[in-house]
Parts: C-alpha cells; sequence; structure tokens
C-alpha cells in the first residue's frame, strides 16, 4: 500500500516533466533564425588611387662658391632674383690673375724663343754632320736641346691655360636658369676659394615632388613592369599635388622616376613626379599630399565596407549559402574606393555577404534573408 501511494503521488509530477521536455524541445526546434540582409559581390571597374605623403625637390640646386681667392668687387643679381644660365653673379678683384696672365704669357714667348733657337742649331747641325764637321756626340746634343725647348714651351703654355683659367673664376655665372637666394656676402670681402658657400641657386619649373610607397603599392599600380622604362614610366600614372591649406594644385603631374631598390628598414621604393611651376606656387622642401592615379583602368571585386570584420585571424566576411547558412571567407583587402572596398583575395565573385544583421550573425548560423526583393 505504502508503495502504491508514492507512486500515485509521483505520477503526476512525471507526466509534467515529461510535458516540459515536450515543450522545450519544441521551442528548440522552432527558435527563429537570425535575419540577415545580402548583397552579391560586384565586379567593377577601376583605377587605382593611393595618396602618399610628399616633399617638393628642385631638379637643380647648386651652392654658389669660388674657385679662386680675392676681394668681391661686385654682386651683380639682387637677392631672390631670377637668373639665366651664364649671368655673372660675382665678381672678384681679377688684377692678380690678369698679372698672372700676362708673366704666363710672357714665359710663352720666351719659350718660344727658345724653341726657335734649338731648332735652328739642329738644323745647322745636321747640314755639318755628313761632313764631319760636327761629332755625333755635338749632333746628339743639340738634338736633346730641341726636345728640351720644346718641353719648356708645352709647359709655359700649360701655365698660361692654367692662368686663364684661374682669371676666368673670377667671375662666377649662374650654372643654370633659376632663382637666387640670399647672398652671404658683401662687396669688398675677402674671398676664399673654397672657403665656404656665398649664395644658393633653385631651379623651380619645372619641379618636382619625391614620395615613397610600399612593394604592395608599386604591385597594385603595376609599377613593376619595367619594359621600355624610360617611354612607359609617364603613360603608368597622373599625379595630383593636395597643398597644406587643402587646396589641389592645378597642374598634374606624371611619374618621371622610380627607384632601383626596396629599402629594406622600411620596405618601401622611391618615386618622383615632374610639375609644371610657372608661378612657383611650389618651393622645394614644401610637404605636399601626392595622389598617384593609374592611367589604365582594371577589374575587382567590390563589396561594402560595412560587411568587413576582423578578428585575430584578419579580415572576414560572412557568405549565405544555398542551405541559408552563413559561411566564415577570410579576405584580403585592397583600397577603399567610391562603390566600398577592393577584394584582392578570398572570394569568388558570385558570393552572397551578409551586410546587415552582422551583430546576431556567426558562421555556421541557419539565417534568413529579408532583403527588400525577397520581402516583394
Amino acid at each position: 500500500m505504502q508503495i502504491r501511494s508514492m507512486l500515485t503521488r509521483a505520477f503526476p509530477i512525471l507526466v509534467l516533466f515529461l510535458a516540459a521536455c515536450d515543450n522545450n524541445s519544441q521551442s528548440s526546434s522552432q527558435a527563429p533564425t537570425v535575419l540577415v540582409k545580402t548583397q552579391v559581390v560586384q565586379q567593377t571597374q577601376y583605377s587605382p588611387s593611393q595618396e602618399f605623403i610628399g616633399r617638393i625637390e628642385a631638379y637643380e640646386d647648386a651652392a654658389i662658391s669660388s674657385q679662386v681667392t680675392g676681394y668681391l668687387l661686385e654682386q651683380a643679381f639682387t637677392d631672390g632674383e631670377i637668373v639665366e644660365q651664364g649671368q655673372l653673379l660675382y665678381k672678384i678683384d681679377p688684377a692678380v690673375y690678369e698679372a698672372q696672365v700676362a708673366q704666363a704669357k710672357a714665359s710663352v714667348s720666351q719659350a718660344r724663343a727658345a724653341v726657335i733657337n734649338a731648332e735652328l742649331n739642329w738644323e745647322r747641325g745636321k747640314s755639318l754632320l755628313p761632313n764631319n764637321s760636327i761629332s755625333r756626340a755635338e749632333f746628339d746634343g743639340l738634338t736633346a736641346q730641341r726636345a728640351s725647348a720644346q718641353a719648356q714651351q708645352e709647359a709655359a703654355q700649360a701655365l698660361l691655360k692654367n692662368a686663364l683659367v684661374s682669371l676666368g673664376h673670377t667671375e662666377i655665372r649662374a650654372p643654370f636658369t633659376g632663382r637666387m637666394g640670399r647672398s652671404l656676402v658683401s662687396d669688398g670681402d675677402l674671398i676664399r676659394a673654397g672657403s665656404g658657400q656665398l649664395s644658393d641657386l633653385v631651379s623651380l619649373d619645372p619641379i618636382r615632388a619625391s614620395f615613397r610607397m610600399s612593394e604592395n603599392e608599386r604591385l597594385e599600380f603595376g609599377l613593376d613592369n619595367r619594359n621600355d622604362y624610360a617611354k612607359k614610366t609617364g603613360e603608368m600614372a597622373s599625379v595630383e599635388l593636395s597643398l597644406n591649406n587643402q587646396k589641389t594644385y592645378a597642374k598634374r603631374g606624371v611619374l618621371d622616376y622610380i627607384g632601383n631598390r626596396i629599402e629594406l628598414a622600411t620596405g618601401t621604393i622611391e618615386l618622383s613626379a615632374n610639375f609644371s611651376n610657372p608661378n612657383e606656387q611650389l618651393l622645394p622642401g614644401q610637404f605636399v599630399k601626392v595622389r598617384v592615379n593609374a592611367n589604365q583602368s582594371e577589374s575587382a571585386l567590390v563589396i561594402p565596407r560595412r560587411a568587413v570584420q576582423s578578428d585575430l585571424e584578419g579580415e572576414f566576411v560572412l557568405t549565405v549559402d544555398q542551405d541559408n547558412i552563413s559561411t566564415r571567407k577570410n579576405v584580403v583587402l585592397g583600397s577603399v574606393i567610391e562603390q566600398g572596398v577592393i577584394i584582392q583575395s578570398g572570394l569568388n565573385g558570385d558570393e552572397q555577404i551578409i551586410t546587415s544583421g552582422l551583430q546576431r550573425a556567426r558562421a555556421g548560423t541557419p539565417v534568413t534573408v529579408i532583403n527588400d526583393q525577397a520581402e516583394g
């Protein structure tokens, strides 16, 4: 009786327990899936474009100095003036060098006279030699004297040439067309040869912007193809500049130099672009933003930036398969363009990627696509 009474009391509890389990099972099987929106991966044509920090450099930049010593007679330019190639910049007192030239000319004349005399003696000795009127030893001496006189004449001519060069250096002229800097000397100063800079001269038109890009960026722009380099470099990409006032420089440039090595410390390569600079808006040392635009377009896979997630393994997206199960796809990102972000690898182009509902969606979970077209 006692056992039957216990079973009688336990039976309702057991029934309730089994009913609860059945309800939980039904609830689990009927649990709603994650609602998401998707988008098919787009394929588009785009021209790679990237921005870099650059610095303006002059093609020609010279420190003006003197090769001779003397007192400065004249500064023939105004500080900051545009000068033409060959234009007189400084004039150093030429008196000492004019005297050296005169002395060298006199030495040349003296040496020339000695040569004439030695030639006459040699010709005279040559005519006397067959008659034994002069010994062979004496004739050899005349030959040596003639050779010595000729050598002395050549030495005198070399000294004259050197004196003329030094005299020419008393006039310091512009090595190229450009804008002068501030003069560091004044009329009457004693200028010493090679003692220091008198002023500086830079060419400003055209001018170049130098910058560096990574190895991957070089490959993206197709700059690794160096065939017919001299002809094709300018055709590979066009270049734009942004100034510190956020304005875009009016003139476009072209690449004119690609370095011959990747710098190990930074993994970058040096490049420069040529710019017309008629108004001298760009000056050497100026920092600019350099935007490189590839001249040729290429096909690329593009997805919305919001679809990309990242974790310790890197960037990835979630796609939806035929069974409406979300799947993780690791991707390598490229440049960000107006339509979205370029996918360099990881997608084939026919996937549906999840763009909304990413907060709840996880790899391997069932999803329900609620795109506008599905709702209609």
